[in-house]
């Protein structure tokens, strides 16, 4: 699996605002996963968000999305020729820690991102790639950082992409680093 991390924090890039209007709380209501249209529409992808949200999980999630990359060569960084373009599917997944609900210092999510893309990279699966984003974020009134996880995978048609990425977001989950948990 080719794994990669990076900071984007100022000039305008990106803030992860966990409790969003739309914020479901799968740590606290799991059964609410199925208000999630994502994860409804995939379930590799529930699955994925229930294992992040579990009681022994470092993480929890603030928010989702999955689509189909139109970019050749966007999903999993392959190089491909125009006119045979395989099939491709990713999500990305806001991460935010259990223990103090945002990294205090973007050295701490480094430090989880460095690790976790070390576990990731000696799994070997082909066709699929995961990038980590280290942002700044709120939730409430804690400010920090957070991770966005960007999962994506191709193969020969939009089944063969859909089971590369179902395989890939559970390698993801198993390989998840620990972190303090003070809840």
């Amino acid at each position: 699996m080719e794994a990669d991390w990076e900071v984007e924090v100022g000039g305008g890039a990106p803030v992860i605002d966990a409790l969003w209007a739309g914020f479901v709380d799968l740590r606290q209501q799991p059964e609410r996963i199925e208000e999630i249209a994502e994860a409804a529409r995939f379930p590799a992808l529930g699955g994925l968000l229930e294992r992040l949200n579990s009681p022994g999980s470092p993480v929890w999630t603030a928010k989702c999305d999955l689509w189909e990359p139109v970019e050749p060569g966007e999903a999993a960084n392959l190089t491909v020729v125009e006119d045979d373009l395989p099939a491709a599917l990713a999500v990305y997944v806001d991460l935010l820690p259990c223990a103090g609900s945002v990294f205090s210092q973007w050295q701490q999510a480094e430090a989880f991102c460095r690790e976790w893309v070390a576990r990731l990279g000696q799994i070997a699966m082909a066709g699929c790639s995961v990038e980590l984003v280290v942002r700044q974020a709120v939730a409430g009134l804690a400010e920090g950082f957070a991770v966005t996880a960007y999962v994506s995978a191709e193969g020969h048609d939009r089944a063969g992409a859909a089971e590369t990425l179902a395989r890939a977001l559970s390698a993801f989950a198993a390989a998840i680093p620990a972190t303090e948990r003070t809840e």
